[in-house]
């Protein structure tokens, strides 16, 4: 399970987050939502140790997250695509899996990365190409595989369908809903388009100003809700 209890998280002296409560278990599918610049994206940060909470306790299957560095949230099974993407543009896609692997013994790494490149077919045929060249929509499929490598307990995902053509973005709700059912990967997924983020998730939390303001499943979220919160 991931905990955040009274969670405050600021960018120098301006707060972003105030006071989060949240909680999922490993095996759910939770959409994060809310207009730009609410904290979604900020949330995320501080779960994976990118921003260091100002207050407030974050746990991951019991163990506090305090003093724990990006990469040892990494390794207790926490991974994080970020918005934008970021693969390495000049390493090449095994390259850029290798990377994900890191922690891997050296002898598991080829066959992680045969099984996670299962999900993502597109990718075997660019595989000695750099990062850099591949269409929007293949670094996507890239950074989702890269994050896959470690084998983790839950995805957090920021924005994946940013700037990725409509056909690629149907596909890619599939290939996430099947790594959840067939890798036991929970999903903590950002996002602003409805539609993509609800043939995945099955349940969702709302934020406005740095706050928590609505939770419940996919169907309770209502023409009113989204009216009120998501509607620019």
């Amino acid at each position: 399970m991931l905990e955040l209890k009274n969670l405050h998280v600021s960018y120098g002296k301006s707060r972003v987050i105030n006071g989060v409560d949240f909680s999922m278990e490993t095996t759910e599918k939770v959409a994060l939502l809310g207009r730009n610049g609410v904290g979604k994206t900020t949330l995320l940060k501080s779960i994976i140790g990118i921003l260091p909470p100002a207050q407030g306790t974050l746990l991951f299957e019991e163990e506090s997250l305090a003093k724990c560095d990006s990469y040892e949230r990494s390794s207790m099974g926490i991974a994080y695509v970020p918005q934008g993407r970021e693969i390495i543009p000049d390493f090449t896609v095994r390259e850029n899996l290798e990377i994900g692997g890191i922690q891997l013994p050296t002898n598991v790494v080829k066959d992680r990365i045969e099984e996670v490149l299962a999900y993502f077919p597109a990718l075997e045929t660019h595989y000695i190409r750099k990062g850099g060249v591949l269409s929007g929509g293949l670094q996507q499929q890239l950074a989702i595989a890269r994050a896959l490598m470690p084998h983790p307990k839950i995805l957090l995902l920021d924005e994946p369908t940013e700037g990725i053509q409509p056909n690629v973005v149907s596909e890619m709700a599939g290939v996430l809903n099947k790594i959840h059912e067939e890798m036991n990967v929970g999903i903590l997924l950002v996002e602003q388009n409805l539609k993509f983020a609800f043939k995945i998730c099955d349940s969702y939390i709302l934020m406005q100003k740095g706050q928590i303001v609505n939770s419940g499943k996919r169907e309770e979220l209502t023409d009113d809700i989204i009216r009120k919160y998501l509607t620019v």
